[in-house]
């Protein structure tokens, strides 16, 4: 364990670090002899005229995302609890999204919303609505992928929050029932708070899991357009791979930006299970 764990993830995380604390080319980055240059790369990033919208596009990309994700799944999840017939073939089926690969299901988005013959942009005409440049018009791109992000999401809140609900004895409702408790009372007072813990991990989890976010937004916007959907996992990838004279420093500082702030929601996610564990 402990040498998968260093090769694995100690030293990719050492060679980012070093990465981003050198000036790196791409004949040192191969023979190398980069010379250090301190926090210079991380200065050469916080005046980059990118980073406020990036980190702009990353804040609303990922709370949009998980309020949606968790509204629906919640709700799908409550909806699934009442076990009707065929209930749990329509549970299966729902996790389609989240069984897809990504390249797939970003494929068939970036087919669906095509400006010129995707099927979102039909519908809408057959409504009498004018068509919508989903990917290319710098206003909708962000919502373009904040949207297919939500549908690949919802099958993980769903899964996590039903599994949550058959814990709550179901004689706190019987009991509710004959109080005269109506159904949304049920729910605001016994639901939702005995759910807390499991929802509290759910957004947790799904936080550190959207703020990487990478491959949905390259495949159907790479970022684009004029930086209008760039997150910081797409601007770091864009800076260290993605032109012809790739800034590897830079990349690499935007990436252990990003690698903080999913370490500092991962440590209250720890923190929180070992109150729960404690209890």
């Amino acid at each position: 364990m402990v040498v998968y764990l260093v090769a694995f993830y100690a030293y990719p995380l050492y060679r980012n670090i070093d990465l981003s604390l050198r000036h790196y080319t791409v004949r040192s980055f191969v023979q190398g002899g980069a010379p250090f240059s301190g926090l210079d790369n991380y200065r050469t990033v916080l005046d980059n005229p990118t980073f406020v919208p990036a980190l702009a596009h990353t804040v609303v990309f990922t709370v949009v995302s998980l309020v949606f994700q968790f509204a629906i799944g919640l709700a799908l999840a409550v909806f699934f609890n009442r076990h009707f017939p065929l209930s749990g073939t329509l549970r299966a089926l729902f996790l389609v999204p989240w069984l897809l690969p990504l390249i797939v299901s970003a494929s068939t988005w970036s087919w669906m919303l095509n400006s010129d013959s995707g099927i979102v942009n039909t519908a809408l005409g057959w409504a009498g609505i004018d068509p919508v440049n989903w990917l290319t018009a710098p206003d909708w791109a962000l919502v373009s992928v904040i949207i297919a992000n939500i549908w690949i999401g919802i099958p993980f809140n769903l899964v996590v929050l039903y599994s949550g609900l058959q814990v709550i004895p179901g004689e706190v409702y019987e009991a509710a029932a004959l109080d005269g408790a109506s159904g949304a009372q049920q729910f605001w007072r016994i639901t939702f708070p005995l759910l807390r813990p499991v929802s509290a991990i759910t957004l947790l989890l799904g936080l550190v899991y959207t703020l990487k976010v990478f491959d949905l937004i390259w495949i159907m916007t790479k970022g684009g357009p004029v930086d209008a959907s760039t997150t910081f996992a797409t601007w770091s990838y864009r800076l260290g791979f993605g032109n012809l004279l790739p800034d590897f420093g830079p990349g690499a500082a935007v990436g252990n930006l990003l690698i903080l702030m999913a370490l500092a929601f991962g440590l209250l996610y720890i923190r929180m299970q070992r109150k729960q564990v404690g209890r």
